[in-house]
């Protein structure tokens, strides 16, 4: 596949430019009932992530393309199938490949 399924990429469920810490990438999400949120990014462009922190765990797979993580000041490059958690407070970053697709699950609310 080289993209994500059309049910997953509904408008209602488009990420917010303003709330998205990478510029230019599609971004759609889904939240639980307890507030915990899946998201699905699509990197058309070669992007960099700015650094940032959470309050809740991140779960991270790379599902196409590459994905340079930068985890407190260490970068990891994630391939498809790749995975990292990420604990709450972590400082992360980092930096995506052009078609590059990833998918997020965040252990709190990360799209409002």
């Amino acid at each position: 596949m080289d993209n994500f399924p059309e049910f997953m990429k509904r408008g209602v469920n488009r990420v917010p430019t303003l709330q998205q810490n990478t510029p230019d990438v599609d971004g759609y999400y889904y939240t639980a009932q307890d507030g915990s949120q899946m998201a699905f990014w699509t990197c058309s462009s070669d992007r960099i992530s700015k650094e940032h922190r959470h309050d809740y765990d991140e779960y991270m797979i790379c599902v196409a393309g590459e994905y340079i993580i930068t985890i407190n000041g260490k970068e990891t490059v994630l391939h498809p199938g790749e995975e990292i958690f990420i604990p709450k407070g972590t400082l992360q970053g980092g930096r995506c490949k052009a078609g590059t697709r990833t998918i997020h699950a965040f252990g709190g609310t990360r799209i409002i």
